[in-house]
């Protein structure tokens, strides 16, 4: 398991624009060691910074760069590569992005060296024709702030970027007070309902409001890369959070957060300015000012009021688009067949700096999700309803608001059978994404993952937008499993015809990992496609090459069809070797109908990348797996899913067990059942709600008391006083007192997840060591929700293995006679 966990991960690639050559970047160990992630850290708003770093904590580097052009095959034979020279050693590099010509690579860079790491990131420049790089920015005048903007490119030549304020000079960081000035005190004087779900790491008091307020707060400026020369380009320093030049370079949205904040929400809900600015730094016009936002509903489908989605239109050179919500933002407000929930609004961003108010272009009577832009004769806008799981996808002329749009799909989203793919997109000269269409708009490419009773088979369809009727051109072949990608043919920005199409094509099967290759079909797509091999990378988990996969099909008692993958290790045979210890890994699903829930979304051809804390690890232990095998949640028409929570899980596991008990595989006493976060809340209620279905119990990072959840989890919209039955049956911590079967708790000791803070597994094992249930603890340091620190992954699956050994290592009569006696510690 370890020779596996610590195995060396491929390297991160990245296409130039012109799609002529590859970069490189080392990854560091997927693990990283504990070391690394015991500096500073600061929870405020419900961000977790590094304070010295100014940048999002725990944050790991890419470990080298170089260029690779795609003549050769990947991973590069020594010498046929061009590595970026000139980076300073025991440094890392992050937020590294092509220029838009491709002539440059830009990069922050930080001290791994144990004496100056403590700096903030650097700004750097590398030539793609020599591989050189360069320091563009001095420090430490101009260190980077990374909190939440890093920086855009202005055009080829001219970077703008976040930084520190005056270097690190901009006032000493915030003093806690020895002695409290006075008591905490949160006062609610309004009537208007405000609920949210449990965010962790929100402000506390003035000190962590100046603490957050002092860490954020940047200051912008642009460089040349020709010259160096360096620009103001904000007039005073905020909180910036983001900025996004215009198509054409001449605008700028940008946007920041100001006071007050807020003790309730995490600071995406803190007042915020949205300013439309000239390409040289001057502020024009406010697009948007976004008050304090503590009464968003906790239904899905709301949102905030005023305008969202702020953006630029990609077909344009400088057109502003937002949605408003006409509801605002509140779901339970009726809206007619055709009505206005949301509203899109644009306006060229010169008629907007000479006063002109945004025009309403779209409507509809849903929860609005984007537009698909193409020109003024042609977009695509999608929206949805979460109650209904409906899903519209509308053609109309942007230019043209007063023709009607027309419904090119309508279909329920959790039917993944009906799914007819997305429409595939290329770069315009602006280097923005459209649609891709052919033929003076009248076809388009759709690709989907191609779901089916036979499993999925990605595909390629030519869609014709006159008769509405499309195409098959491609298709995923067994026993491979083959998807495309991007565009390989838009690199100069260029209209293109479908004889000139090329994708980038991925391609696996259950033994060897993916590779890449360019597919064309330069003769039609009545003829074979041509392909060219891009990589060829090893495989990198040799000791499990030869695992066995297969995907099963079987029925709930209520006729609910059931899906899982079975794993088994290399050289297994059912007949000859009879049943095996189990472990079922799990992670339920809500659902509206049988029919969806009973689909099959997953294929026997994918390869099984296997490494950090997968339960497939114990395969190198000689363990059957059976991965992610359904637990649908279903609630149909008007009832809801967890009503009958308890009951559907109980009736998937027997389910489970019953197919894989059958095929030879597992023993019925000998199947343990373990889950991560919703799987370990599964985990616990099947201990609770069927005690003598498995032999012990593996829960991760779990929630287990729904009292402390009180308005709302996972898909459950209603509060703890709306369904307190439901919120009472579906709590495992209220029955740990039924409970007999050992189990495992594992739980980052700085888990920072909606509603699965710590305290739920500490005060869960409290309850069973109180009951004589056999358990145990274990909290790993510095670790959050998933778990990244190679001691603490390392530990997780000694942990895990030990368990499974002590209390699933055995089947027949032993087996039996365990399930009998509750084993103690």
């Amino acid at each position: 398991i370890k020779k596996i966990v610590t195995a060396p991960p491929t390297p991160m690639l990245s296409f130039s624009p012109c799609k002529t050559r590859v970069l490189q970047l080392l990854r560091p160990p997927s693990n990283p060691p504990l070391a690394d992630f015991v500096r500073k850290e600061l929870k405020l708003a419900g961000a977790r910074l590094d304070p010295n770093l100014r940048a999002p904590s725990k944050m790991t580097s890419y470990l080298g760069m170089s260029l690779v052009p795609l003549t050769e095959l990947l991973p590069p034979k020594p010498g046929k590569d061009m590595p970026i020279t000139g980076i300073p050693e025991k440094t890392g590099i992050n937020y590294a992005s092509w220029s838009p010509d491709g002539k440059h690579i830009a990069f922050f860079l930080r001290s791994t060296d144990g004496e100056t790491e403590d700096e903030p990131f650097s700004l750097w420049v590398a030539s793609t024709e020599t591989g050189e790089a360069r320091q563009l920015l001095e420090t430490p005048k101009y260190y980077m702030s990374a909190v939440f903007g890093t920086y855009s490119w202005l055009s080829p030549d001219e970077i703008l970027v976040s930084v520190v304020p005056s270097g690190l000079d901009h006032g000493a960081p915030p003093t806690k007070p020895v002695v409290p000035g006075g008591p905490l005190v949160q006062v609610n004087e309004s009537t208007t309902s405000k609920q949210s779900r449990t965010y962790p790491d929100l402000l506390r008091d003035e000190y962590d409001c100046a603490s957050f307020e002092h860490y954020t707060t940047s200051d912008l400026v642009a460089v040349k890369i020709s010259t160096g020369e360096v620009k103001p380009f904000s007039d005073e320093s905020r909180i910036y959070t983001r900025m996004s030049p215009s198509p054409d370079k001449k605008y700028v949205i940008i946007s920041y957060i100001e006071r007050p904040f807020s003790y309730a929400v995490p600071c995406g809900r803190f007042p915020k300015r949205v300013e439309l600015w000239s390409r040289e730094g001057e502020m024009l016009r406010e697009i948007a000012y976004l008050p304090l936002a503590e009464d968003i509903p906790i239904s899905f489908n709301s949102c905030r009021r005023g305008p969202r989605d702020i953006q630029w239109r990609d077909d344009k050179p400088a057109e502003l688009v937002y949605t408003i919500a006409a509801d605002e933002g509140d779901p339970k407000v009726e809206v007619e067949e055709g009505g206005e929930r949301d509203v899109v609004y644009k306006v060229s961003a010169s008629d907007f700096v000479s006063g002109k108010t945004p025009e309403p272009f779209f409507h509809t009577d849903l929860r609005f999700s984007g537009i698909l832009w193409c020109n003024d004769d042609l977009a695509f806008g999608w929206a949805s309803w979460w109650k209904t799981r409906r899903s519209v996808w509308y053609q109309f002329s942007p230019g043209s608001p007063e023709k009607p749009k027309e419904i090119l799909f309508d279909r329920n989203y959790e039917d993944a059978y009906s799914d007819p793919g997305v429409p595939v997109t290329r770069k315009n000269k602006m280097r923005r994404s459209v649609l891709a269409t052919f033929e003076d708009d009248r076809y388009i490419l759709l690709e989907g993952e191609g779901y089916s009773p036979k499993g999925n088979h990605p595909f390629l369809d030519l869609f014709d937008l006159q008769t509405r009727t499309s195409k098959r051109i491609w298709e995923s072949k067994d026993p491979n499993y083959e998807s495309v990608g991007s565009f390989m043919c838009d690199g100069d920005g260029e209209d293109f015809a479908l004889d000139d199409v090329s994708f980038l094509l991925s391609r696996e099967n259950p033994n060897e990992p993916s590779q890449y290759s360019t597919i064309s079909w330069p003769n039609g797509f009545d003829s074979e496609p041509s392909e060219k091999l891009l990589s060829d990378f090893p495989h990198p988990h040799p000791d499990l090459k030869d695992l066995q996969k297969k995907v099963l099909r079987y029925k709930r008692e209520d006729g609910t069809d059931l899906t899982a993958t079975l794993y088994t290790p290399p050289g297994y045979d059912a007949q000859r070797d009879g049943p095996i210890p189990c472990l079922l890994w799990a992670y339920p699903r809500e659902f509206k109908s049988k029919e969806a829930a009973g689909q099959i979304r997953k294929s026997s051809f994918t390869f099984s990348y296997i490494g950090g804390t997968s339960p497939l690890l114990f395969l190198a232990q000689k363990y059957a797996i059976l991965d992610g095998p359904t637990f649908p949640i279903i609630g149909e028409d008007d009832e809801e899913p967890n009503d009958t929570f308890v009951k559907q899980l109980v009736t998937s596991a027997e389910a489970a067990i019953d197919k894989v008990v059958e095929l030879g595989v597992a023993d019925r006493n000998a199947v343990a059942v373990g889950g991560h976060s919703y799987g370990a809340f599964m985990t616990a209620n099947l201990l609770a709600h069927a005690p003598d279905l498995f032999c012990c119990g593996i829960a991760r990072s779990g929630a287990y008391n729904r009292t402390l959840t009180p308005f709302g989890f996972q898909a459950e919209e209603r509060t703890i006083w709306q369904a307190k039955e439901t919120y009472m049956k579906m709590s495992p911590y209220l029955y740990a007192d039924e409970i007999t079967k050992p189990i495992l708790l594992i739980h980052g000791d700085e888990d920072n997840n909606t509603g699965t803070s710590k305290i739920q597994s500490e005060r869960f094992f409290s309850a069973l060591k109180g009951h004589g249930v056999p358990s145990k603890l274990v909290l790993l340091p510095h670790e959050s929700h998933g778990y990244r620190a190679k001691e603490s992954v390392l530990h997780c699956l000694h942990e895990m293995e030990v368990w499974l050994e002590r209390y699933c290592n055995v089947v027949g009569e032993e087996a039996s006679a365990r399930q009998a006696v509750a084993p103690k510690l």
